[in-house]
C-alpha cells in the first residue's frame, strides 16, 4: 500500500496540509490537515509499504507500545481509505 501520487503533503505555517494535485483537483474538494503523528504516518507511506512495516517505524520513532501503534495506524489508514488517498 502507499499514498496516491496525486495527493501532496505542504507545510503551511506550522500545520501539515494534505492537498491534491493534477488531476485529482477536480475530484476532491478541499484538504485535509494532519498532527505531527499523521504527518509522519504519511511520510511512512509515500513509498511501497506494509501496515506492518509502518507499525515497526512507529513503535521505533514514538517509543510506544505495538498495541498503540497498531490501533493508530488502523485509524490512519481507514481515514485514507474513506478519502480515497491510499493505493493498495
Amino acid at each position: 500500500m502507499k499514498i496516491k501520487s496525486n495527493f501532496a503533503k505542504r507545510k503551511i505555517a506550522d500545520s501539515n496540509i494534505v492537498v491534491p494535485v493534477g488531476p485529482a483537483i477536480k475530484d476532491f474538494n478541499g484538504m485535509i490537515t494532519l498532527n505531527d503523528s499523521a504527518s509522519f504516518f504519511w511520510d511512512c507511506m509515500i513509498n511501497e509499504t506494509t501496515e506492518e512495516e509502518v507499525i515497526e517505524k512507529v513503535i521505533d520513532e514514538y517509543d510506544i507500545d505495538r498495541e498503540t501503534a497498531k490501533r493508530d495506524i488502523e485509524k490512519f489508514i481507514k481515514m485514507l481509505e474513506d478519502n480515497k488517498l491510499l493505493e493498495k
